[in-house]
């Protein structure tokens, strides 16, 4: 089996376990059962998730099995935020996320195909409503309450944080007792040995692994374990996984897959190779080879034209991924705008700076306009400069008339105009 460890370790993945060692030595005695949870705070994972879903199929490629838990249960709850109440959702919002995160999950983790025989390392969806919507008031007060210290749980961070603030309700005070159960129970029903989750977790997840000791002594699968990973932030301290206009989602109705394509493909120079280790699948290899192309020629963007690439093919398919790419090419004049279709280039023209006019009654307004609207230009007499000096184009065909109006039969797909100022700057015109 592939070492698994020495892998996180080179990825800068590691961050803190409980026995290295004795992890290192369960792991090669393997296959082990392992888990992470996915509390639905939304209607969709966003990029913040992939670091967890991608640790979770390194540990199946290395031939273990993995447990995602989706936190149907947990989810009506909510793990405590540092600076305020979370607001509580309704149990029907809360099953149809946990229903859509199940599905986007398996585009990394490698479920049992319907009318397939169960393979060893395939993947197990578990759903955390089943046993704790099942569990009693006094149940969970007796049988797992009873485990847990006050003084221990007035020290965790978030809750003296927040007690020294705005205050925490008992409900979220209590959240984990839940998830720490949901160990229990995955111990108890897959013999699940290793929880793996982001370093803010750490507390949570520990609290599992006594708790496990204290209910079931350690048997009969011996001694749990945990595992988490850094927490990643981008070189300039801005949060990983944001952009100017918001979370990048894994939904493509939420994120359209040109937008994720270019949210990769933006990477800085002092983040991408750091970023290859987390999410790609390349090997060390091609990576460090990367890292010298990258070094070499930055402005050729190598690595993250290969981390766009990976990511939108795993995400996305490799279909969705080839018409990102046409629209890439198409947009600065390297491919062909008519062969792109609608949702693709509406997409694309919405990443980049556009305008959006009505419906025309009888004309468009000029492409000068049309360039000042777009912020293209700072204003109609830079158009008319832009467009005299041969660096103006609309629908990637030079514009060489200061009059120049783009007519119906201009509009592709009957909405979209592509304007371009030069060689890179690229915006268009979205007609309502």
């Amino acid at each position: 089996m592939t070492d698994i460890i020495d892998d996180l370790e080179w990825r800068g993945l590691l961050a803190q376990t409980t026995g290295l060692e004795e992890l290192r030595k369960a792991l090669a005695d393997g296959p082990v059962t392992l888990y992470c949870g996915f509390d639905p705070t939304a209607g969709s994972l966003h990029v913040g998730h992939l670091m967890q879903a991608l640790t979770l199929a390194r540990f199946q490629l290395a031939g273990h099995r993995p447990v995602a838990l989706v936190g149907g249960g947990t989810g009506l709850i909510g793990d405590p935020k540092p600076n305020a109440e979370r607001s509580l959702n309704d149990p029907e919002t809360i099953k149809g996320w946990v229903e859509t995160i199940g599905r986007q999950l398996s585009a990394f983790l490698r479920f049992t195909p319907a009318g397939e025989a169960p393979q060893p390392t395939d993947a197990v969806l578990a759903n955390n409503a089943e046993w704790l919507g099942a569990m009693s008031a006094i149940e969970l007060l007796r049988d797992v309450g009873k485990h847990f210290s006050i003084n221990q749980m007035l020290a965790r961070e978030t809750v003296k944080t927040r007690l020294d603030g705005a205050g925490m309700s008992y409900t979220e005070f209590s959240y984990v007792l839940l998830q720490a159960y949901d160990y229990v129970e995955l111990y108890r029903r897959y013999g699940c040995t290793l929880q793996v989750g982001g370093s803010d977790q750490w507390g949570n997840i520990t609290a599992g692994l006594e708790l496990i000791r204290r209910m079931d002594g350690n048997e009969p699968h011996g001694p749990a374990h945990c595992l988490t990973t850094e927490l990643l932030t981008k070189s300039d301290g801005t949060k990983f996984g944001k952009t100017e206009s918001g979370t990048v989602w894994l939904d493509p109705a939420l994120t359209s897959p040109y937008a994720f394509y270019q949210y990769w493909f933006n990477a800085s120079d002092s983040d991408v190779i750091r970023y290859l280790k987390v999410f790609s699948f390349r090997s060390r290899e091609e990576i460090e080879e990367l890292e010298r192309r990258t070094a070499e020629r930055p402005a050729a963007r190598a690595a993250q034209r290969a981390l766009a690439e990976e990511m939108t093919v795993l995400l996305h398919g490799e279909e969705e991924c080839q018409k990102v790419i046409a629209a890439s090419r198409a947009l600065f004049g390297q491919g062909e705008l008519a062969e792109l279709d609608s949702a693709t280039l509406e997409a694309a023209l919405t990443e980049a700076p556009h305008t959006e006019v009505a419906a025309p009654a009888h004309e468009l307004p000029p492409v000068v306009d049309l360039l000042a609207q777009a912020g293209l230009v700072p204003s109609k007499s830079a158009g008319r400069r832009a467009i005299q000096e041969g660096g103006a184009y609309l629908n990637n065909t030079k514009v060489t008339d200061v009059e120049a109006r783009p007519g119906e039969a201009d509009l592709l797909h009957g909405r979209f105009l592509v304007l371009r100022r030069g060689k890179r700057n690229v915006g268009g015109v979205i007609v309502t």
